[in-house]
Formats: C-alpha cells, sequence, structure tokens
C-alpha cells in the first residue's frame, strides 16, 4: 500500500513533469489529495455510489472567466487516493495513473470537457 506522503510525491512528481509553458499557465487553482469522493461529488459528475473517480476538478474554467473571476475562490483539483489504490495494484501502475488524473483535471482546468479530454487520449 502506498502511503499519504509517497502518494504526494507522485502528485508532485506529475505537476513537475509538465512542460514550463503549460504549468505557467495554471493559476489560482489548489491540487489536493482526498481520500474517497462524497456522494455529492460523485453526483457533481454522473456516479453513484460505488463508481470510482479518481479526480475531480471543481471551479471555473480559464475559457468560462469573466472580469468579477478574480473575486472567486480559488479553482480546486483533487486527486482521490483511495480509488486509484483500489483500482491499480503495482507502483508503476499507480504512477502512471496519478499522473493521467493530474493531466486530466489540469484538462478541465483549461476549459476541455470529456469528450476533448478523451480524444486526446486522457
Amino acid at each position: 500500500m502506498i502511503d499519504l506522503a509517497t502518494f504526494e510525491q507522485l502528485v508532485d512528481e506529475a505537476l513537475e513533469s509538465l512542460p514550463d509553458e503549460i504549468a505557467g499557465w495554471l493559476d489560482n487553482v489548489a491540487i489536493v489529495i482526498g481520500e474517497w469522493p462524497s456522494p455529492q461529488q460523485l453526483a457533481q459528475v454522473g456516479l453513484r455510489s460505488g463508481d470510482l473517480l479518481f479526480g475531480l476538478y471543481v471551479g471555473v474554467p480559464k475559457t468560462h472567466r469573466g472580469f468579477t473571476y478574480g473575486e472567486s475562490v480559488p479553482d480546486k483539483i483533487v486527486i482521490f487516493r483511495q480509488p486509484i489504490l483500489r483500482y491499480y495494484r503495482t507502483p508503476a501502475q499507480i504512477r502512471a495513473q496519478v499522473r493521467r488524473t493530474v493531466l486530466h483535471e489540469i484538462g478541465h482546468h483549461f476549459g476541455l470537457d470529456e469528450a476533448q479530454l478523451r480524444s486526446a487520449g486522457m
């Protein structure tokens, strides 16, 4: 089992692997680790209790921000540790999925929807 500190390190590695031009565009977004999604978080994305959710973007995508956005609370990306650990077994699989999940949720931050992310292989 991968402990929380190691999992946090995997998330950090995924962020550090971003090209500078992508990392430079991340703003007003906190990336946090959650253990499990709540029933409300599952419902927000159309999932039911028992479904696996690896990550969640909560906020206003950059493509939808207006001049009043500066008054908003920071966006948040949540990477859910337990669903990833439940589905993936080896350290290499877990590392790869954490990276995919971070990139996927960052894609939402930049305004991409599920169909666009899936067609990009994310």
